[in-house]
């Protein structure tokens, strides 16, 4: 089974894309951003904007598709190169070894819920109960989310775009079903986190969109692409908005009911229902707005990078290190946050951050100067 492994050297500059190490650069600061500064009172008070709110989708929410869009980038690129080189049983072994590998990784990082103290009280869980109490939430975060989402798209993410699409809209399809039938309920009952078990199912939406951003750019060019990927964000964010509007109101009775909702990054003066943007039951509505949203930074990225000038050193220190970056700055963070109490001012909690992240950079700095990348 593939896991994380330390490559060292890199590829000619020549070979790179530059608009995707930006975009998921700058995804990847937005993500620094969030998962530090989301928590504090100032924040919530005044940037709530910046938090999780899982009732609306604010711009916390906006980060993780695009991680999900560039994924699904490079699994088209990196696959169809595959199969032309090594033939199908290697390509989808590779795809299968890989996720397996971001699995353990995510065992690793996240842990599983609960656990016991003596021996009797595991015999007394049993397998049954164990699998019943250690899967139910943690596991299910980015890492596993990518993993799971990516083996449930194998059969198609070689097929044409009519193909990926009808399976990105069944996949949809399905989760809507299986959320009214009991899943929404469960998922913000439970807590779980970033959609839970079946999120794969919702998160195909940006991780699709991403793989035909792959074969817009490759068989257009980025001048070529603009206006398609500009047209397919349109139409996905609007999308997403009519989706939420579907319950975007209250009868009498507390149910929902259609009416206009709560335009995006404004929260709702309702209860959230099946067709909320909510990022903890990885509604459709959410990921199929926050899909076109990821479309229309990547397309500003391809205007600024690809045909202009643009290129940021710190966004493709982290675009080109972002699993690295992922795993080391929650564990920065832990080591900062002790003395950035929750209700610090702001200026406090910005200077906190501020620590944090030039230490994230500095690590992640230091691989890139190495010619040292975390891959799968």
């Amino acid at each position: 089974m593939a896991t994380a492994h330390v490559q060292v050297g890199t590829e000619p500059a020549s070979r790179r894309i530059a608009s995707l190490d930006q975009f998921r650069g700058y995804t990847v600061v937005g993500m620094l951003l969030v998962n530090f500064l989301g928590s504090y009172d100032w924040v919530s008070r005044n940037l709530p904007v910046l938090d999780h709110h899982n009732t609306y989708c604010s711009y916390a929410d906006t980060i993780m598709p695009q991680f999900f869009f560039a994924v699904g980038y490079a699994y088209r690129l990196t696959l169809l190169k595959r199969l032309r080189r090594e033939g199908r049983r290697s390509a989808y072994g590779h795809v299968a070894s890989r996720s397996m590998g971001l699995m353990l990784i995510g065992f690793i990082v996240y842990h599983l819920d609960g656990g016991v103290k003596s021996w009797e009280e595991l015999k007394g869980l049993g397998l049954p109960g164990f699998f019943e109490t250690a899967f139910q939430r943690s596991w299910f975060q980015t890492l596993t989310h990518i993993a799971l989402a990516s083996l449930w798209i194998m059969p198609v993410i070689a097929a044409g775009t009519a193909a990926r699409l009808a399976f990105a809209a069944g996949s949809a399809a399905l989760h809507l079903w299986l959320s009214d039938l009991f899943f929404f309920d469960w998922a913000m009952g439970r807590p779980v986190i970033d959609g839970g078990q079946l999120a794969f199912l919702s998160w195909t939406t940006p991780m699709i969109l991403g793989s035909v951003a792959y074969d817009l750019m490759a068989s257009r060019g980025p001048r070529g692409s603009l206006a398609p990927l500009l047209g397919w964000a349109l139409v996905l964010m609007a999308a997403g908005y009519g989706l939420s509007c579907l319950g975007g109101a209250e009868a009498s009775d507390g149910s929902p009911r259609p009416g206009w909702a709560a335009p995006p990054f404004f929260p709702p003066g309702i209860e959230p229902n099946l067709w909320t943007m909510s990022q903890r039951a990885g509604t459709v509505s959410y990921l199929t707005f926050a899909a076109g949203f990821s479309a229309a930074i990547f397309a500003l990225f391809v205007l600024l990078c690809d045909l202009g000038p643009i290129r940021l050193g710190i966004f493709r220190t982290f675009g080109r290190n972002a699993l690295a970056a992922y795993v080391l700055h929650p564990l920065v963070n832990s080591a900062v946050t002790p003395y950035v109490p929750r209700d610090a001012p702001g200026w406090y909690a910005a200077a906190g951050f501020g620590v944090a992240f030039a230490i994230t950079y500095l690590l992640v700095r230091h691989l890139e100067k190495n010619q040292i990348y975390l891959k799968l």
